[in-house]
């Protein structure tokens, strides 16, 4: 009876060991999920503050791009002017170049005919002359068929003279009338380009930092937006791709925005596209913060 009791004094006590472990593992599992609820409200803000920060950048980048376009809108159609200008220019030394190739060669033709001429009628004369001492009626008739050869050549000669005198004076009067456009036209290049490069001057300086500036942000934004940056510039008429959010409507096409896209643009939840011309949006807080 006395070894009974001992044990049963144990088993009680294990008992209630068991138990008090399973009472603290209920109590620390409960913070943990409270701590794991708060997690997305953070992410939420860090992707809100990621995408506001973006829409700046690109932001920024529209507003010196667009400085930069105006700097070039002041020249006008200079530039181009000037590029028509060396194309003819390039064309009619071309031209003339060609003129005088062709009026060399109706030269060298003419002289050459000429001299076939003379040489026809030195033929003539001598077989005329070796007429007079032949020995029978078969010598004369070669000789006179001879003759009536040197004749017919003078004849084509004198034909193919008339036609390269002709071709000539039509290439001499091309050839001069290019020579005065092409006089002119150089006159009107260095006009054009004396006007271009005072107005470069008095923009380079402004220009180049522009530009300088224009590179470093295109650094800062993500390569993906920066092609579509410049993608959708390429194809806007008036070179803008970021546009604000005016009387609710897309500053870019004036195409009216919904209630509830615009609310969109105001979260910077995502970057959002205007659906009628395809321009970035921006609301006024982004376009304050630049």
């Amino acid at each position: 009876m006395v070894k009974i009791a001992p044990k049963k004094k144990q088993k009680k006590v294990e008992k209630k060991v068991e138990k008090k472990p399973g009472k603290k593992a209920v109590k620390v599992s409960a913070p943990s999920s409270k701590t794991h609820e708060k997690l997305p409200d953070i992410n939420e803000e860090n992707q809100e503050a990621t995408i506001e920060k973006k829409l700046r950048a690109l932001y920024t980048l529209q507003q010196i791009d667009t400085q930069i376009d105006k700097i070039r809108i002041v020249r006008g159609e200079l530039p181009l002017e000037v590029g028509d200008l060396e194309d003819e220019i390039e064309g009619l030394e071309t031209r003339i170049k060609n003129l005088s190739t062709e009026t060399e060669s109706l030269e060298r033709e003419l002289s050459e005919k000429k001299e076939a001429i003379k040489a026809s009628l030195a033929a003539i004369k001598k077989y005329t002359a070796q007429q007079m001492n032949v020995r029978n009626n078969r010598e004369y008739d070669s000789l006179t068929k001879e003759i009536e050869y040197q004749n017919l050549e003078i004849q084509l000669a004198e034909k193919r003279i008339k036609e390269y005198t002709a071709a000539l004076e039509e290439k001499k009067l091309l050839l001069e009338s290019s020579t005065s456009v092409l006089d002119e036209r150089k006159a009107d290049l260095d006009t054009k380009k004396s006007e271009l490069d005072d107005i470069i001057t008095e923009t380079e300086k402004e220009e180049k930092e522009l530009v300088e500036k224009s590179i470093q942000n295109q650094a800062i934004v993500e390569e993906r937006f920066l092609t579509a940056y410049k993608r959708i510039r390429k194809n806007a008429r008036n070179g803008l791709a970021v546009v604000q959010v005016e009387r609710d409507a897309c500053g870019g096409c004036f195409n009216k925005i919904p209630p509830q896209k615009q609310m969109d643009i105001r979260m910077h939840k995502k970057i959002i596209v205007c659906e009628y011309c395809g321009r970035i949006l921006v609301d006024n807080n982004v376009v304050a913060k630049v």
